[in-house]
């Protein structure tokens, strides 16, 4: 734990990338007051911790795949993503086109207006539960081509921890990407 004092007012917590603990707090706050401040809230001090070195280990392997593990997550993906459209489609009540799997440095899926389904391979990359938050998001767009309110409806009617597994994403997706070979 590192102590910043400062003339600000208030304590506060920051955690490092490193999951270190950093407190600022004002020049005169006592030792005491500090650790009780940290006392007080070392449940959300554990949680984004444990997030930081989550994060950190993901993002400390950026070492591009090669090609051949590339094609086996491919390989992967063609078996495991089917099987959950599969699962999903009925429960929302669409059917969907072709389904492909590629190697994609934006996107982790896509609908077109056809049906077709396109899902990145490196979601074999991910927890279970966020390759189904990206397959239910794809499917609701057969009932609606946007991100509305109604669709968004549909999706948690589905999934109801899609936003958890949507987040989980939004904050270890770009260490997944960066995988990619040159």
């Amino acid at each position: 734990m590192r102590i910043i004092r400062s003339a600000r007012k208030t304590i506060s917590i920051e955690i490092r990338p490193d999951g270190e603990v950093w407190v600022r707090a004002p020049r005169r706050a006592s030792r005491a007051s500090i650790d009780l401040f940290l006392e007080t809230h070392q449940d959300w001090v554990r949680r984004h911790q444990a997030k930081a070195l989550a994060r950190a280990r993901l993002e400390g392997d950026i070492t591009p795949l090669t090609e051949e593990e590339l094609a086996e997550l491919a390989a992967q993906a063609k078996k495991v993503l089917p099987e959950r459209v599969r699962h999903y489609a009925p429960l929302i009540g669409v059917t969907c086109g072709r389904i492909t799997i590629r190697s994609q440095r934006t996107r982790w899926g896509s609908c077109s207006s056809k049906g077709n389904l396109n899902f990145n391979c490196l979601l074999m990359l991910a927890p279970p539960e966020v390759q189904d938050s990206v397959v239910v998001h794809e499917l609701c767009h057969r009932k609606e081509m946007n991100h509305s309110e109604r669709f968004y409806a549909e999706v948690l009617r589905v999934f109801p921890e899609y936003h958890r597994w949507h987040g989980w994403l939004k904050e270890n997706g770009r260490a997944l990407l960066r995988r990619l070979p040159e």
